[in-house]
């Protein structure tokens, strides 16, 4: 009996045992659940749209900004829907908004010591408009500088020696900031250097002569644009002009002849009268510059005056070569001379016929080489000396 009651206490208690064991799987079951159903309700939340954040430019209250400096609105978060920039004659100033709606820009040039207006409305995803309002006011120049001389014109043809020429009326102090608004593209490319010959001049030339056909575009940007010491850009500056045909005179004083090279091909050999003994012909490579049917060659002009020697002289078909005084021209006086001793007062006499032809086929920017005349070389400002500077000393000559 003892043992039949022992028998089923040990029953019991694995019955309770395995209820316990029930129950506790119940409970884990339970609990496993409820977390992963918590799990999906934090992760199934949304966050609101945001508003959209507009960053305007130059900031507000700015003064002395540069009327170069573009007027930009930004949009983070949304577009752009709306903008006014006035003047303060109430007058809407032009700009764009790009495709996206994030940006806008001023497409029309702000003007000196004026106060702007800017208002900037956008959109964001909460679809909320917000509004951003700033005011600004531009610079007074001490004073302003035009690009008193840009050459070649636009729509010429010239030769391939021609550099491009810019002249400032003012002196410029960043030089570095004045070569950045001053654009030659050329197509072919053509590699070429900046080479300042004083605050005022600046010329621009490739590292070789030009290739005939070459187009150039010339585009100064300089309105609105800081030069230094106060200086600003009056007007900006756009042209075109091309590279026409390669004609170079090879100017010998010792054999006294002109050897013409068209694309090069010899076209034309003459014979020529350099300059005298007392005014000698400087050597080097000179650029062509202008013409005249007929023009009073006047040595006073450059300071020769007509009691040491001096002359006014009218001549027919005269191609300067150089700012002193240097020619090609006709010289019926001297058709004796011509290719066989130097005569002149340092231009290149030639005979009427041949400075016709040289006349007819000559246009800015052709090249003349003179060697062995007795002279001393041509100074790099004499005119558009600008191929006596080797192209290691040029690049040193722009902005430091």
């Amino acid at each position: 009996m003892y043992r039949m009651r022992g028998a089923r206490r040990a029953l019991g208690i694995v019955a309770i045992g395995l209820v316990a064991t029930l129950i506790t799987s119940c409970s884990s079951g339970s609990a496993s659940t409820g977390a992963a159903s918590g799990e999906t309700s934090t992760t199934s939340s949304t966050p609101p749209p945001k508003p959209v954040s507009l960053s305007t430019g130059p900031a507000d209250a700015a003064v002395d900004v540069a009327p170069g400096v573009p007027v930009v609105a930004t949009a983070t978060d949304g577009r752009i829907t709306a903008v006014s920039l006035t003047n303060p004659e109430g007058k809407v100033v032009a700009g764009q908004v790009s495709p996206d709606g994030l940006q806008w820009t001023n497409t029309e040039p702000l003007g000196y010591e004026k106060t702007y207006k800017l208002a900037v409305t956008g959109e964001g995803a909460d679809g909320k408009p917000v509004t951003k309002t700033s005011t600004f006011t531009t610079v007074k120049p001490r004073t302003q500088t035009l690009l008193a001389e840009v050459f070649p014109f636009d729509g010429m043809t010239v030769g391939i020696g021609q550099p491009v020429h810019f002249r400032f009326d003012e002196p410029v102090t960043d030089k570095a900031a004045a070569e950045a608004m001053l654009s030659i593209t050329t197509e072919p490319s053509v590699e070429g250097a900046f080479y300042w010959f004083d605050d005022q001049k600046v010329h621009w030339r490739p590292k070789a002569y030009w290739a005939p056909g070459t187009k150039a575009t010339i585009n100064a940007k300089i309105y609105g644009k800081h030069l230094g010491n106060g200086v600003y850009g009056q007007e900006d500056h756009v042209s075109t002009f091309t590279i026409g045909d390669a004609v170079v005179h090879e100017a010998d004083g010792q054999s006294h002849q002109v050897i013409t090279k068209i694309n090069g091909q010899v076209a034309r050999t003459m014979p020529t009268s350099m300059g005298d003994a007392q005014n000698t012909t400087p050597t080097g490579v000179y650029v062509t510059m202008e013409k005249h049917d007929h023009m009073v060659m006047d040595s006073r002009t450059y300071g020769l005056s007509l009691d040491a020697g001096g002359y006014v002289t009218p001549v027919d078909w005269a191609v300067r070569m150089s700012n002193s005084g240097i020619f090609f021209h006709g010289a019926p006086w001297s058709i004796g001379d011509q290719g066989r001793r130097n005569v002149s007062h340092g231009c290149l006499n030639l005979s009427p016929e041949n400075a016709r032809w040289v006349y007819d086929i000559s246009k800015p920017g052709d090249i003349v080489v003179v060697t062995n005349s007795g002279g001393p070389v041509l100074e790099p400002t004499d005119g558009y000396g600008d191929w006596q500077i080797p192209w290691e000393e040029w690049v040193k000559g722009g902005a430091k």
